[in-house]
């Protein structure tokens, strides 16, 4: 990828399933095992909370929206990274004012399959199976990790059906 190309994380939407060639991408991450599903939204809100006054402390900028990264299919819990792409990854973990540890990891280099989703977090389920059909019924086979990219930050004000969830997997 040329320096000049938008990365596949800040493209326009994905109106149907793409595979792209993508880079990795350094990101800094808070790391959830075992994590009750019913939980997520304090996961998240742990992890932003603390994550950009300790990004800015280390002079790092963030290089892209918010993500999820699963390393198992999830059932009553999940095994996620909960991060930011960025400029660079810190050398070491960084340690938040409220101690959490955030730690340098990547989204990673590979063949990937991608679509939006368009609409509110409450269809994301659906849209994953959408998702994961269409890239086997083209032939290709899912493999982890997979990811969610949070492309629109969502505010208190906003109408959930503005929405853009990015559904990435790695294709083995």
């Amino acid at each position: 990828m040329s320096t000049h190309e938008t990365p596949y994380f800040l493209a326009e939407p994905y109106t149907e399933v793409t595979v792209l060639e993508a880079p990795e991408v350094p990101t800094v991450v808070s790391t959830f095992t075992d994590h009750p599903m019913a939980e997520m939204a304090a996961a998240f809100d742990s992890t932003f909370t603390a994550l950009f006054p300790a990004l800015e402390a280390q002079g790092i900028q963030p290089v892209g929206p918010a993500f999820a990264l699963h390393t198992r299919m999830p059932a009553d819990t999940v095994d996620m990274e909960v991060g930011l792409p960025v400029d660079r990854a810190p050398a070491d973990q960084l340690t938040s004012a409220s101690g959490l540890a955030l730690r340098p990891s990547r989204l990673p280099a590979g063949r990937i399959a991608i679509v939006s989703h368009l609409g509110s977090f409450d269809g994301l389920g659906a849209a994953w199976g959408s998702f994961m059909h269409e890239v086997s019924a083209a032939g290709h086979e899912p493999a982890l990790p997979f990811w969610e990219i949070y492309v629109t930050e969502p505010r208190p004000d906003m109408d959930p059906a503005t929405l853009r969830t990015d559904l990435v997997t790695l294709l083995g």
